[in-house]
């Protein structure tokens, strides 16, 4: 992974000349005024542990598995965001960890948080990298240090349970390496988000990931029937079967908490058959408004695709479903629908949301090729243009393209970031405007895109992205443009995330959505826990 960017450094590109003047016509955007930092230049403080406190880590997991070189620092430093960027290339690594822990079991987890938690060290549990929310800058005020915990070495599929459709993995397990091993089964999870090539399984877990195909797959909640999570209090062990009365579940507990419970050190996830066949289309809806109700109606009454999405009139414009090929937008709004299952016959049974009988499985035709008829039928009377399977197949090509050219962008001297959030189908029009209103005032004549990127029977989820030119301080131009945004979620009625987490940018948005019992549950929880108060210090919790 890039340390100041996104992904791999060979995939990156510079924008084409016609953009670039396209940007500085539109937006006013121009070359940065100084260059991007050196990996040499970054600066770093110097490391706060002590030579003791180093010893005693390295008897719990090996000398070699305790890192502090400055390579080793850098690159654990921060995630993805933004202003998270923006600051690795200006060459700020004042939140580097003063060392990567690598454990390799259970067993080394759990003896490293008693030792941290006795020692007052704060722990960041480490997976992709690729947080967007600020959720791997930890607080110092109060610790002897911080260490990373990097899990990349519990990478293992454990188990595979065809029988139940149940696989057992280690949290460390980059996502396409999962797919991999699952595929020799002839399984898959299914989640693919546009973290996909870097992140882990467990960091799905922490974040309450919500992948690209989840109309059809589910969330990543969805797919965890099991977790086995170290806490500096002692271990716990949830999930005994697919559901159960007995009790609170206790797994939604640690699901999106971001590791500042515990830290997941096994998953028991429920897998699908691998698709015989995929095939992704586009339709052309007139306004964004006569889409989302097309996709409601696809939500409430079915057959509902595997993909699903839609793109405002300006997402549609530029062509952001397709990265690969910006500027070639067109009209209208645009919709990708993706159908997914096997090459003849029947699809396998609903998801974990759409239980047998639900609306969006009430279609008797439930292969591809029926469901893709059904689906087209209703997106045709509800004013849908079909375009042919070439955007879903551009789609498809790009899907994870998109990060690299804010990279691009950022290289450009564009500020370039993401907004999501979600609210119920009543609600959903309100939400847009607010937000969209918010960066309008809070930025200088910003380009703001939408698309509604999973939808449910209830409601659907809105994701924004904003360009607009660097000015001054771009990351405190940003952080003034996001307090802004936060507070016109909570007032419009929409969370404050979907699938990004709550980190450090949202957690004072997250206390109002709350309210003030729901955040006092938060911390008696933590406090029970985590009472050192080393986990993640400074993320999610108020």
């Amino acid at each position: 992974m890039l340390w100041s960017g996104w992904g791999d450094p060979a995939k990156a590109r510079e924008l084409p000349p016609q953009i670039r003047e396209l940007l500085h016509d539109l937006l006013g955007v121009r070359e940065p005024a100084a260059p991007a930092a050196s990996f040499e230049s970054v600066r770093l403080a110097p490391v706060a542990l002590s030579p003791a406190h180093l010893a005693a880590l390295a008897d719990v997991v090996g000398h070699e598995q305790v890192q502090t070189s400055r390579a080793a620092r850098i690159r654990h430093t921060r995630g993805k965001s933004t202003p998270d960027l923006l600051r690795m290339r200006a060459g700020d690594g004042s939140a580097a960890p003063d060392a990567v822990l690598l454990p390799g079991s259970h067993d080394e987890v759990a003896a490293l948080l008693r030792l941290c938690a006795a020692e007052r060290i704060a722990v960041v549990p480490f997976g992709g990298g690729t947080s967007v929310v600020g959720g791997l800058a930890a607080s110092r005020s109060g610790f002897a240090g911080v260490v990373a915990l990097d899990l990349a070495r519990l990478d293992r599929l454990v188990s595979v349970d065809t029988e139940s459709m149940v696989v057992t993995a280690e949290p460390g397990l980059r996502a396409p390496e999962a797919e991999r091993l699952l595929e020799r089964h002839g399984l898959t999870l299914g989640h693919f988000p546009q973290s996909y090539e870097y992140a882990t399984l467990g960091g799905f877990a922490a974040a309450r990931s919500s992948g690209q195909a989840s109309a059809g797959y589910g969330r990543f909640d969805d797919m965890v029937v099991g977790l086995t999570v170290a806490t500096p209090s002692g271990d716990l062990d949830l999930g005994r079967a697919p559901k159960s009365a007995a009790g609170p579940d206790l797994r939604q507990l640690l699901l999106g908490s971001e590791g500042v419970f515990g830290v997941i050190t096994a998953l028991r996830l429920r897998v699908r058959r691998v698709p015989g066949r995929r095939v992704y289309e586009g339709w052309r809806f007139g306004s964004f408004r006569e889409g989302t109700v097309a996709l409601r109606t696809l939500a409430q009454e079915g057959p509902l695709p595997t993909v699903l999405r839609l793109s405002d009139e300006t997402e549609t414009m530029i062509g952001l479903a397709r990265p690969d090929d910006i500027g070639g937008g067109s009209s209208g709004c645009l919709v990708i629908a993706g159908y997914e299952g096997p090459a003849d016959g029947p699809a396998d049974g609903p998801t974990d949301r759409q239980e047998a009988g639900s609306p969006a499985m009430s279609s008797p035709a439930t292969s591809v090729e029926g469901r893709r008829a059904g689906a087209g039928a209703v997106l045709a009377r509800m004013g849908g243009m079909p375009l042919g399977t070439e955007p879903g197949k551009a789609w498809e090509h790009g899907r994870f393209s998109a990060p690299y050219l804010r990279d691009s962008l950022l290289a450009a001297g564009a500020t370039v970031e993401t907004i999501e959030t979600a609210g119920f189908w009543s609600a959903l029009p309100r939400l847009y405007d607010a937000v969209r209103l918010a960066l309008l005032g809070a930025l200088e004549s910003p380009l703001v895109m939408c698309h509604i990127s999973h939808v449910y029977e209830t409601g659907a989820s809105l994701y924004f992205t904003v360009v607009t030119a660097q000015k001054g301080d771009p990351v405190a131009q940003w952080e003034r443009a996001k307090e802004a945004v936060n507070a016109a979620i909570v007032a419009a009625g929409g969370t404050i995330s979907h699938h990004h987490g709550v980190g450090r940018d949202h957690r004072e948005a997250y206390a109002a959505e709350l309210g003030p019992v729901g955040v006092d549950i938060l911390r008696a929880v933590k406090a029970r826990l985590d009472p050192s108060g080393i986990l993640n210090p400074g993320i999610l919790v108020p």
